[in-house]
C-alpha cells in the first residue's frame, strides 16, 4: 500500500466528494467546506472536509456555527488539514476537542482470515428491529453514553437498502447463550473503494477472546464481497495495536472538535 496516495483517495473519495445515503441525511457543500447534516437534531452531524486559507477560516468557522445553531456538530480535523493552526482556531471559537484517534486502512485482500470463536460464541448479521436494539443496548452498556441514534440511523439504513436492494450497512453482533456481548457495523460507501467499520464495542468480561478481530475480519468479508478494496477504521488506543497486528496502517490522526452547547 501507498499511504500518501491511499489518503489522497480517502480524501477525494470520503470527504470532499462524499455523497448522501438516501435515508435523510443531507451532504451540502459551501464553499471550502463539506458537511454532513443529521435529518435527527441529535444525530451525527458534521463537518467533514474543508481546505481553508489563513484569511478565510474563522469567517468558515463562524459560518458554521451559525448554519448550526441550536444543535451540537462535529467539525472532523484531520492533523494534515489547513491551514495549520486549525485547531487553534476551533478552540477559539469555542469548539472542545476530544481524544484524537488514528485513520488506519487496510487493503482487505491482505487481511488474514477470520479467528476461530470461543465456544459458545456465534456472529450474527442484523435483519431486524431486535437486532437494531441489540446493537443499540450493546453500544450503550460499553461506552456509557445513549445510542438512540444509532438505532434511527440503523433502522432508516436498513429499510432504504430494503426498498432499493444496494447495501448501504451491515450490523453484526457476537451472541453468547442467546446474549449480545458485541457489536459493530461496517458501512458501504457507493462509488468509493471504501467501507468503514465502526463500533465494535465488546463487554468487559469477553474482551480478550478474540471478538474484536472476528467482528473485524466477518465485516471485511462482506465488504470484499461487495467489491470493496479498502477498510478504514477511526481507531482508538484500545483497537490500535489490534489493527496494527491485523495489518492496518495509519495515515494520520483525526480529532474530534465538539461545538460549544
Amino acid at each position: 500500500m501507498n499511504p500518501t496516495a491511499v489518503l489522497a483517495a480517502y480524501d477525494a473519495q470520503l470527504r470532499r466528494d462524499a455523497h448522501a445515503d438516501g435515508t435523510g441525511v443531507r451532504v451540502e457543500r459551501v464553499g471550502p467546506v463539506v458537511r454532513y447534516v443529521s435529518p435527527d437534531a441529535d444525530g451525527w452531524s458534521a463537518v467533514i472536509w474543508s481546505d481553508l486559507a489563513d484569511g478565510t477560516a474563522d469567517a468558515a468557522i463562524a459560518g458554521q456555527l451559525e448554519y448550526f445553531a441550536g444543535r451540537r456538530f462535529e467539525w472532523k480535523l484531520y492533523a494534515h488539514d489547513k491551514p495549520a493552526d486549525l485547531s487553534d482556531r476551533l478552540r477559539a471559537a469555542g469548539f472542545a476537542a476530544e481524544e484524537p484517534e488514528a485513520l488506519m486502512v487496510a487493503e482487505i485482500a491482505e487481511l488474514p482470515p477470520a479467528p476461530e470463536l470461543p465456544l459458545g460464541l456465534t456472529l450474527q448479521w442484523v435483519t431486524d428491529a431486535d437486532g437494531v436494539a441489540a446493537v443499540v443496548a450493546v453500544h450503550e452498556e460499553v461506552f456509557g453514553v445513549a445510542h438512540a441514534w444509532l438505532g434511527r440511523a440503523l433502522t432508516a439504513q436498513l429499510a432504504e437498502q430494503r426498498r432499493t436492494g444496494v447495501e448501504q450497512v451491515a450490523a453484526l453482533l457476537a451472541v453468547a447463550d442467546g446474549r449480545p456481548v458485541s457489536a459493530g457495523r461496517v458501512e458501504f460507501h457507493g462509488g468509493t473503494e471504501f467501507a468503514s467499520v465502526w463500533g465494535g464495542g465488546t463487554l468487559p468480561q469477553w474482551r480478550g477472546r478474540g471478538l474484536y478481530r472476528a467482528l473485524v475480519a466477518a465485516r471485511a468479508t462482506r465488504a470484499a464481497e461487495l467489491g470493496y478494496r479498502y477498510l478504514q477504521v477511526d481507531a482508538g488506543p484500545e483497537s490500535r495495536p489490534i489493527l496494527h497486528r491485523l495489518g492496518f496502517v495509519e495515515l494520520t490522526t483525526t480529532t474530534p472538535f465538539m461545538s460549544p452547547a
